[in-house]
């Protein structure tokens, strides 16, 4: 029985969904096509209607995560107004997404898995990476003055350690030390931004 097409079209966003989960929680390896397809509550034949190969699967579903997670934390900003730089930082490192991995930043969870995947799965994360670096480097510039562009290389290192403090936290086993990692790179984070304040800085 043939589906619509604006069936089809669901059932290729539910598939995205649910990939982009189950690789972020197992990595790209660590989940096949049937695991897939059976989450999203479909049959394993249907997969190469909508899709050409795993990899290109890898590829849509970490841009639709990244872009999700960029999003977010682009509303976290907003919400908080001048404070967006420090509202980004503490929603990243403190907030509910770093103790999920499966609904968290696909950078931490799929970094490694990516760069061995190379081809659209690395662009992928290429654009993501850039995506993140611009709102960071924007939110610096309207938090301590300056220009997003002129904020680009301290946006650059922020993600780095955010990106890596995440990481660390997540490897080692002690659930203090893991808070303690996440939190000390929080505090030198906002400690640089603040030190880094122009004279056009708001507020």
């Amino acid at each position: 029985m043939r589906v619509s097409r604006e069936q089809a079209g669901k059932n290729r966003e539910d598939v995205i969904a649910v990939a982009s989960q189950l690789f972020r929680e197992r990595g790209f390896d660590g989940v096949g096509i049937a695991d897939i397809m059976k989450a999203a509550g479909l049959t394993h034949g249907g997969f190469y209607g909508q899709f050409q190969s795993k990899q290109h699967l890898a590829a849509e579903a970490s841009k639709a995560a990244l872009e999700k997670t960029r999003l977010m934390l682009a509303q976290v900003a907003a919400q908080a107004g001048a404070r967006g730089f420090d509202a980004i930082v503490e929603f990243y490192l403190s907030g509910k997404p770093s103790q999920n991995p499966a609904r968290g930043c696909p950078v931490p969870a799929l970094g490694a898995d990516a760069a061995r995947a190379g081809g659209a799965v690395q662009a992928a994360f290429e654009a993501g990476v850039e995506g993140y670096v611009t709102l960071l480097a924007e939110a610096i510039a309207a938090q301590a003055g300056g220009t997003a562009a002129s904020r680009r290389p301290d946006a650059m290192a922020a993600f780095a350690a955010m990106v890596g403090a995440l990481t660390l936290s997540r490897a080692v086993g002690d659930p203090d030390l893991a808070a303690e990692i996440r939190q000390s790179c929080l505090r030198d984070l906002q400690a640089r931004v603040a030190t880094a304040r122009l004279p056009d800085a708001a507020g």
